[in-house]
């Protein structure tokens, strides 16, 4: 499964995202909310796919509207939902196609696979799962905690992108980095490893509601939630919270960017800025 390939190829394959039915109202931004930002609350640039992915017209119109925002962003109108810790999955960082640094984002519905104890007495899962992978999602691997195996390698980034996924969470380890990076595929994850798991672990389930292996916090992530990852880190929007977010994200950038604006250009101070813009 997790075997080297004798090539190492670069795919340059474009993202297409399957529709979800959530119906939106009008917060659709008419114009990029982040366009006017001054540094450094600017957004992370998009990648060059972001832009076909605009003339998209299956593009689930909650992933286009949330492509325009920060994780930073999306963890503020969660805080206001009262939704714990903003949604921030905590322990996993960009690994891939750079480490913690460059303009890299990822958006869209979680595809959740579960990785268990080979004594667990479910059955494991009769399929591969990275051969059922549905166009445009963000595939999430969970695994037990402290697992010093890797759950994912090469070969599956190579099937997924193929498959046009958006990237890979990985609750855990993962290996084959170098080869990560020549696919420029993105992944985000705990850290690295190198042996497979099949000696520790085993599939048992996908797309089932998963927990975050960390006892920092509570945090699940069902199939079909959002998620974004960039370099701040990765959210999860649950799905059901979508449409009372994306205001709320609307509203706090074009604060932000008026209270930028005041420090930089206006010689206001932060607290004054944010009395009278927030």
């Amino acid at each position: 499964m997790f075997a080297r390939p004798q090539l190492f190829v670069k795919f340059n394959f474009p993202y297409s995202l399957s529709s979800h039915p959530i119906r939106l109202k009008h917060f659709l931004p008419r114009t990029p909310p982040h366009a006017h930002r001054v540094q450094p609350r600017l957004s992370p640039s998009r990648l060059s796919s972001t832009a076909i992915m605009d003339n998209n017209p299956h593009e689930d119109a909650v992933v286009k509207a949330l492509r325009e925002y920060t994780t930073c962003d999306v963890s503020d109108a969660l805080c206001k939902l009262k939704f714990r810790n903003g949604g921030f999955l905590s322990g996993l960082t960009m690994w891939s196609p750079q480490r913690q640094d460059g303009p890299t984002k990822i958006v869209g519905p979680a595809y959740t696979v579960q990785y268990v104890p080979l004594d667990d007495p479910r059955p494991k899962h009769p399929t591969h799962y990275i051969d059922s992978v549905p166009n445009g999602a963000v595939v999430f691997v969970s695994c037990p905690p402290k697992t010093p195996n890797a759950v994912y390698g090469g070969l599956m980034s190579m099937r997924a992108r193929a498959s046009g996924a958006e990237g890979s969470v990985i609750d855990g380890r993962f290996r084959d980095l170098q080869e990560q990076r020549d696919l420029n595929y993105p992944i985000f994850a705990r850290d690295v490893g190198t042996a497979p798991p099949a000696e520790l672990l085993k599939v048992v389930a996908v797309n089932v509601l998963v927990k975050l292996q960390t006892d920092e916090q509570d945090m699940a992530v069902n199939p079909g939630d959002y998620l974004i990852g960039d370099i701040n880190g990765v959210v999860v929007l649950p799905k059901e919270l979508a449409e009372a977010a994306l205001p709320l994200m609307a509203k706090q950038v074009e604060a932000d960017t008026k209270m930028a604006k005041g420090i930089t250009e206006l010689g206001m101070s932060f607290t004054e800025a944010s009395k009278k813009f927030r």
